[in-house]
């Protein structure tokens, strides 16, 4: 039996005509640490988690250690689609995480 990590495809979630986790990597001032995030989501695509944990009702979040403690937030459909649904830091996590609760909730509903 394998222990290689399964590769995944990463996909934004697009709620309402909107990408909130591209809109807010694209407004991220921090140039390295949207560097870190990108290289953490290519290891992602690789199967290579780290450090995350669920939050709640099929939400998952990405814990980057790195500026203001950068997160990601994304749901898993099925064994080999991660979509990602927003993303903040510590300072604002419990509002972030209610959001992306809320953006899964809504995907699941319509799909």
């Amino acid at each position: 039996m394998s222990m290689l990590p399964r590769e995944r495809e990463v996909r934004h979630c697009v709620d309402d005509g909107r990408d909130a986790f591209g809109d807010w990597l694209d407004a991220l001032k921090d140039v390295s640490g949207r560097a870190a995030i990108l290289k953490r989501i290519d290891r992602i695509e690789e199967g290579d988690f780290g450090d995350h944990r669920h939050v709640g009702i099929g939400v998952w979040e990405l814990r980057i250690h790195f500026g203001p403690g950068y997160r990601v937030y994304y749901g898993e459909e099925g064994p080999k689609v991660i979509l990602l649904l927003c993303g903040g830091n510590k300072a604002k996590q419990r509002r972030d995480v209610a959001k992306a609760q809320r953006l899964w909730v809504n995907h699941r509903r319509l799909h």
